[in-house]
């Protein structure tokens, strides 16, 4: 007896299903994870790349499917029956494409704000809460401070725009990173201990703080094993924080075009583990620096 072909096809788009969502579960195609961020991003790429990998078979195996079964076979030299128009099939090809357009739409956007993309439209002064206490201890960092406490909103030269990672928990109180992006380089600066690097050190399991300013032209600040990306714009400070959770070195990569030698502007993230980012830093520290020499030379 032959099968109803609503049957096969019902079996079909199952065994398709089931098939683009293994592959999208089980094929690895990202960097290592290496921050926060990066479980909740993953999590998103892989709903969409389970969505591509049941349209490239389903589209693929069907272009197969018709090239086979349609083929012209001998003898044959007339045209094919001509079909015009086929409601169910309009409906089925529009209606489906919406609800998982929607679907992408809502989940992204419920990604991006658990990774804390949203704050700032939500509660403008959560997010810039960090950045003001600090600003208020070196005095630079007046008109947000107004701005925060009277409600209004600060001068265009003094809003500071968040980004991505600024709402997720973690404890400890966030290392602040002063970023300059210029024409072909990074340069970190850590108030801490006046420290100017043209690497980022920063310590596993300890929040980050960056805060990015652009000299020139835009640039972008990309880490993919951090899942983080952030234009650096002139004249427009941008706040980034993320935690890193796994030691190494990874790469720091403009993602924007900005200039004859844009490919080769590259810097590196060292991740330390806390005891070798606490040597690194009192090697580093300006203050210890200057005050060694005149100790050894009064003993």
């Amino acid at each position: 007896m032959p099968i109803p072909s609503a049957v096969l096809s019902l079996v079909v788009g199952m065994a398709l299903v089931l098939s683009g969502l293994w592959i999208g579960q089980n094929v690895e195609l990202l960097p290592v994870a290496a921050s926060l961020n990066a479980p909740i991003y993953d999590q998103l790429f892989k709903v969409l790349f389970s969505i591509g990998s049941i349209l490239f078979i389903g589209i693929f195996g069907l272009l197969v499917f018709s090239l086979i079964r349609f083929r012209r076979r001998e003898g044959e030299s007339g045209d094919g029956v001509a079909v015009e128009g086929n409601l169910q099939l309009e409906i089925f090809w529009t209606a489906i494409p919406a609800v998982v357009v929607l679907f992408v739409g809502i989940y992204s956007y419920d990604i991006y704000d658990r990774m804390g993309g949203m704050v700032p439209l939500s509660d403008p002064h959560a997010m810039h809460g960090s950045m003001i206490t600090s600003q208020e201890t070196d005095g630079s960092g007046n008109a947000v401070i107004q701005a925060s406490v009277l409600g209004t909103p600060p001068e265009p030269s003094a809003r500071i725009w968040g980004g991505i990672g600024s709402a997720q928990a973690s404890a400890g109180a966030p290392l602040p990173v002063e970023v300059t992006a210029l024409q072909f380089a990074f340069l970190f600066h850590y108030p801490q201990g006046d420290i100017t690097s043209g690497e980022l050190h920063v310590q596993k399991g300890q929040p980050v703080e960056l805060r990015m300013e652009a000299r020139d032209v835009i640039h972008a600040f990309w880490v993919p094993e951090f899942r983080l990306k952030q234009d650096v714009i002139p004249g427009q400070p941008t706040l980034l924080t993320f935690t890193p959770t796994r030691a190494g070195s990874y790469p720091i990569i403009c993602a924007e075009l900005c200039g004859p030698y844009h490919g080769g502007m590259r810097s590196t993230v060292v991740v330390h583990e806390p005891d070798e980012f606490a040597t690194w830093f009192e090697k580093n520290n300006t203050a210890t620096v200057a005050t060694a020499p005149s100790a050894s030379s009064t003993g």
